[in-house]
């Protein structure tokens, strides 16, 4: 068998110390299969099983990439048809209370959560409120709770959407649900000038539903219609 080697050994010794990129390189492998369609049967290597193999595993990322795209889309999707079937639910009532079973009803089954649980900060004396049965989604608390309950942000600003995972809830917020809560979306509420903030706090039995790693911005825009609903309420 023959052992020609290349007569530059500058050449060479790139291509030895790189090979990857000569594989890599489209242009310099269809030269080289070219090349190799007219040479002698024993002094080159045929290169087509190593360019199948290349353009087999690029072929491989390409597919898995696909597959993450079409999930994280689809996933984003079916999140955007759940919130909107939550707002419908609470674009219907006219009065407070019938907002207030909304939440605990259809939104709560619409976004799979076991406690939903709206918290209004007063400044007053709350030790003669009467909430009644609406106790279990109403809740009123001192000025300053919303903030600290969903822990500082950024230079101690409350943050409009804090999502965890917990080894159970506070039996204050959650109520029975309590000991079953995994993870929590805590969402603030501004609800406008000279009023004190709120807040929505959503409980799940799943710990993967609310992490620190997800997506906020649908929940943000779910906040945002709480909001406005609320001080046509509190006008």
């Amino acid at each position: 068998m023959s052992t020609n080697t290349l007569t530059d050994p500058a050449l060479r010794k790139e291509i030895l110390s790189d090979p990857q990129a000569l594989l890599d390189d489209p242009e310099v492998m269809r030269a080289l299969i070219s090349a190799s369609d007219g040479a002698a049967n024993d002094n080159v290597v045929d290169l087509r099983s190593v360019a199948m193999a290349r353009l087999e595993a690029r072929l491989d990322r390409l597919e898995d990439t696909h597959r993450h795209v079409v999930a994280a889309a689809y996933e984003n999707l079916a999140g955007t048809n759940m919130i909107h079937r939550a707002i419908l639910s609470l674009l219907e009532p006219q009065r407070f209370d019938g907002f207030l079973e909304a939440l605990r009803g259809p939104v709560a089954d619409t976004l799979r959560v076991s406690s939903v649980r709206l918290l209004l900060e007063s400044g007053g004396d709350r030790g003669g409120a009467e909430l009644g049965a609406l106790g279990d989604v109403l809740g009123l608390a001192e000025q300053g709770y919303c903030a600290l309950y969903a822990e500082p942000g950024a230079y101690g600003a409350p943050r409009r959407v804090t999502l965890r995972q917990i080894g159970g809830g506070d039996p204050e917020v959650h109520g029975a649900q309590a000991p079953a809560i995994r993870s929590e979306a805590c969402l603030t509420l501004d609800l406008g000038r000279g009023r004190l903030p709120g807040m929505l706090i959503l409980g799940a039995e799943d710990p993967h539903q609310f992490g620190p790693g997800q997506g906020t911005d649908l929940l943000s825009f779910f906040a945002g219609v709480i909001e406005r609903s609320l001080r046509r309420f509190l006008r």
